[in-house]
């Protein structure tokens, strides 16, 4: 699909989708997201379950054969195109586990013992940076399951049906494009923390939680074990604001900006330029007037 497809093709007006209107497809979406921001892999959907049972009901699921992080069960969806579905037992630590609300609660782990030293200088750094981290509440979920967004149907309560999450990886740029669209319509202002290593707590940690937009700088484990690229950032968010979000970067398109951005030149009059985006107010563009 080009931009011009993609961007007539969510809701079909400039106007943001009326309160408890419809979605497209989950599909649609991907293809849609993936087509206005060039993603060098596709979005995916994460969701959590009360019970491992409820993995088997779901189709073509991938359990792994081996103790993984988070970081490379992320990978494993989005670069490779699988469906997979954990329970704690096959994360290979609770940094993992607590994020997403799996496992039982230890004492010891909001100690930060085991960073002290190796990412922070001392024991009390390392308790500081565990209390800041994002997490779902545990104990309501056995289970997680991630797949590649096109592949859920977008029906409540069904197997594959409606992650509670959407998580894609862009370039800077196309993220800053995409934000635009989140801020075209009832805009706020974004607040995001770094939380450091551990990063994932900054983006489907918080996202899970809050089910609010969720922006992070994926950490040394999810570049390391996780596949992701220096230049990528990661965003987690609902299904409902990726929609919002693409109408968003269709009417922003409607008045000639769009992604990538065209280089202007760092040496040439910005007058004629800014003439084309801000047509009322320009020196150029007074002068055109008169």
């Amino acid at each position: 699909m080009d931009n011009d497809a993609a961007l007539a093709s969510t809701h079909g007006t400039n106007a943001p989708p009326p309160p408890g209107a419809p979605l497209p497809s989950l599909a649609a979406l991907s293809e849609q997201l993936e087509a206005l921001l060039k993603l060098r892999v596709p979005p995916i959907g994460m969701q959590l379950l009360q019970t491992a049972e409820q993995l088997q009901a779901i189709p073509r699921l991938r359990r792994p054969k081996a103790v993984h992080t988070m970081d490379q069960i992320v990978g494993q969806a989005t670069r490779l195109g699988w469906t997979v579905g954990i329970t704690a037992d096959d994360l290979v630590g609770d940094q993992c586990r607590f994020v997403v609300g799996l496992g039982q609660d230890d004492p010891a782990w909001h100690t930060g013992r085991h960073m002290a030293g190796v990412w922070f200088a001392t024991v009390e750094d390392a308790t500081r940076h565990q209390a800041a981290m994002h997490r779902v509440p545990q104990g309501m979920y056995r289970a997680l399951v991630a797949a590649p967004l096109r592949k859920w149907s977008g029906t409540p309560g069904a197997p594959l049906g409606a992650p509670d999450i959407v998580l894609f990886y862009a370039t800077p740029g196309a993220m800053m494009y995409f934000i635009n669209g989140l801020q075209w319509s009832g805009y706020r202002n974004f607040q995001w923390g770094v939380v450091g290593e551990s990063s994932c707590a900054d983006s489907w940690g918080r996202a899970l939680n809050t089910r609010e937009p969720s922006l992070s700088i994926p950490c040394f484990a999810e570049r390391r074990y996780g596949g992701v690229l220096d230049d990528e950032l990661l965003m987690a968010l609902t299904a409902a604001d990726v929609a919002k979000a693409l109408d968003g970067m269709r009417a922003l398109a409607g008045n000639g900006l769009r992604y990538p951005f065209p280089q202007y030149g760092i040496q040439m009059d910005a007058r004629a330029g800014m003439s084309v985006s801000y047509p009322h107010e320009t020196p150029a563009a007074k002068e055109t007037q008169e």
